[in-house]
């Protein structure tokens, strides 16, 4: 019998090898996992809401919020299947795309190549017009040239179109004709003024493209949901907050970092709940690892780069490196061991799986006993050691090592490369990784988390229950959030700039409350943050800081923490001004909970390779471990989402939240 609940909420990230669901039903948790289907990438979506309503008993027809973190903006990018886009700029301006900023990515580099357009160039248009940089207009655009522009468009069967005109976010005016005349081909049109109004053409025109190339493929995906469940859909986006599916629709460039930014959600979550407020995230699934940095707060930025492409929205502050589970071990042109960034996915998988032919990180720990065959994925999808056994020995007999140096390599070179990847948020920024607790989670972070832990000098793991699945959970909390920006270039030297630059927030505040609205908030449930972009006069970058009186203080001390040094005595530039928009959702439930017998009971006792060498090493269940259970490494504890291995020279204790604190002895 299925029953109806006064309050159901369900988070879905969808990531490269598993899809994860993490359901609130009047505040208590129950999870799902099942593998993605990357070739009908919603398929998993649906069948995985379905069968968690159907497992629980939850009538799926009565009122439920799904909130989901998607990969199909991303993967759009880095697979360059999006759309056939036509550009109309500003004419003589159409090579921008191709001339970027003349910088080199690898100054060593002498073989460097430039990733190609998402526009070709006989799909790039210029038509006369010319908006000065205060938005006055010094040549009105040329109608006729933008209808020949537009049937082109209709005859060459375009499917999304982008509009980026010099200074059109001091003035939309020529963007908003072309809307009007583009409007009757019924395709999406991605205006830069709506997308970015902001300054810098080449990362104002790159993002709108972006959003015009992913555009319709995205609409298709969140159309399809929208159609096929009866409940109301939400997008997680980059920065950490959800908006409605026809939000995402319009602007879906703000998703692209989707499913990553609800797992930095959770963790700081969970973190702050067990009592650590500066906090290294470490989230590894099957193809990637995310990590950031969190100091009492969520780091954000507004500069990215996806796959060669420059994009400039809001976004939580996220290194990915191409190391995961399923990410694949091969030997380079060099003789040297090579780890990802290709990954073997959830079709076919990692050679355990049974479908894949190359050895995997996953294929590593299982030869190495760190993952039970028996209990991978709750024990609902058992794994073949037999076919990892022989591949690991003859990929070892290639590089001239016994197969466990081989499977131990493996291990390490991902660990190397997820090291790097730490370093950048936080060493090379100057933060001392002493001072910071590392959140580990995702399907396969419990594997490596310990290792990494001892190689930076983080002395304390904290690792939620249902790591595995904590994505899903961190968009379930995740509050609804806009943001808003717009270019003002006003230097501090005017007595009155506060007071007009206040002025100047206004229209700002007042779109933001006419869209969270919208949204469903009215204006006495929104909290509105203003902040500026802030730099000296003769820098080409800013730094954000909250809209105060006493801003420029604030300026010269994040300058001095950042870069070591300020310049008092140097006049400094507003360089844009942001407003965001938060729309705070209540609370599903405090932690993500397991539900156990609460004994501490290993249920099973095996032999694990660490350094080389066996060790006798107890296996617990996850939800079997009572709040102030001690385990002593080497331990392996298992749960439906996750593996977690505590070596020898490690030990944990489970926290009243059920989280796992592990030091080194």
């Amino acid at each position: 019998m299925r029953k109806s609940f006064s309050k159901v909420k369900i988070g879905v990230d969808t990531g490269g090898t598993f899809t994860d669901i993490v359901m609130s039903v009047d505040n208590k948790i129950f999870t799902h996992k099942i593998l993605s289907t990357p070739q009908d990438p919603a398929l998993a979506v649906l069948q995985g809401i379905h069968q968690i309503l159907e497992m629980n008993g939850v009538n799926r027809h009565q009122d439920i919020e799904i909130i989901h973190g998607s990969t199909i903006a991303t993967n759009t990018l880095i697979e360059r299947s999006g759309a056939k886009v036509l550009l109309i700029t500003t004419k003589n301006f159409e090579d921008i795309l191709e001339i970027r900023r003349q910088t080199r990515s690898d100054l060593y580099d002498f073989n460097v190549t430039q990733p190609i357009p998402l526009v070709p160039r006989e799909q790039r248009f210029g038509v006369c017009e010319r908006v000065l940089h205060n938005g006055s207009i010094q040549t009105p655009i040329d109608i006729n040239r933008l209808d020949q522009i537009i049937n082109q468009a209709d005859m060459n069967q375009i499917s999304s179109i982008a509009v980026c005109f010099l200074f059109s976010y001091a003035n939309p005016k020529h963007e908003q004709i072309v809307e009007g005349k583009a409007v009757d081909l019924n395709i999406p049109i991605s205006a830069s003024h709506k997308i970015l109004p902001e300054y810098r053409e080449f990362e104002r025109f790159s993002t709108t493209v972006a959003n015009a190339y992913i555009q319709p493929k995205v609409n298709s995906y969140i159309s399809r949901l929208r159609t096929e469940l009866p409940s109301s859909i939400r997008i997680m986006q980059s920065n950490g907050g959800s908006i409605s599916a026809q939000t995402a629709c319009d602007q879906p460039i703000r998703t692209v970092l989707s499913g990553p930014a609800g797992g930095v959600i959770g963790a700081l979550k969970v973190a702050q709940t067990a009592g650590f407020n500066r906090v290294i995230t470490f989230d590894m699934g099957g193809t990637s690892t995310d990590v950031s940095l969190c100091d009492t707060q969520i780091s954000m930025t507004t500069e990215s780069n996806i796959s060669g492409i420059p994009i400039k929205v809001p976004m939580i502050d996220i290194q990915t490196v191409g190391s995961g589970g399923g990410s694949i071990a091969e030997i380079d042109s060099g003789g040297a061991l090579k780890v990802g960034p290709r990954s073997a996915g959830a079709d076919p998988g990692p050679i355990c799986y049974g479908r894949g032919k190359e050895v995997t990180v996953t294929d590593a720990n299982l030869y190495l006993g760190r993952i039970d065959p028996n209990h991978f994925l709750g024990g609902h999808m058992p794994l073949n050691p037999e076919l990892v056994n022989e591949a690991i020995t003859n990929f070892a007999n290639q590089v001239g090592l016994t197969p466990v140096q081989a499977a131990e390599g493996i291990i390490d070179v991902a660990n190397a490369k997820m090291e790097r990847t730490i370093r950048v948020i936080s060493i090379e920024r100057g933060f001392d990784l002493r001072d910071f607790a590392l959140v580990s989670f995702g399907g396969a972070g419990g594997l490596h988390t310990c290792d990494l832990a001892r190689n930076l000098g983080i002395s304390t793991i904290v690792i939620p229950p249902n790591c595995g699945l904590l994505s899903a959970y961190g968009m379930i909390l995740s509050d609804v959030v806009k943001d808003y920006s717009q270019t003002v270039l006003r230097k501090s030297i005017e007595t009155t700039i506060f007071s007009e630059l206040s002025h100047n927030f206004s229209e700002l505040i007042s779109q933001a409350n006419d869209d969270m609205l919208a949204e469903g908030f009215d204006c006495n449930q929104v909290t509105l943050h203003r902040t500026i972009d802030v730099r000296y006069v003769g820098q080409s970058h800013e730094l954000n800081v909250e809209f105060t009186p006493n801003f420029a203080e604030s300026f010269h001390c994040i300058h001095n923490q950042r870069f070591g040094h300020a310049k008092h005595d140097t006049v400094i530039e507003i360089v844009n001004l942001r407003v965001r928009a938060v729309g705070k959702t209540e609370d599903s439930m405090d932690t993500i909970q397991n539900l156990g017998s609460n004994s501490r009971e290993k249920f099973y006792h095996k032999n694990v390779i660490f350094n080389g060498k066996n060790y006798p090493t107890d296996l617990y269940h996850r939800e079997d471990l009572k709040t102030g259970s001690e385990i002593n490494g080497p331990s392996i504890i298992v749960e439906l989402s996750a593996t977690t291995v505590i070596p020898p020279d490690f030990s944990a204790e489970i926290d009243s939240g059920q989280n796992m604190i592990v030091k080194q002895k």
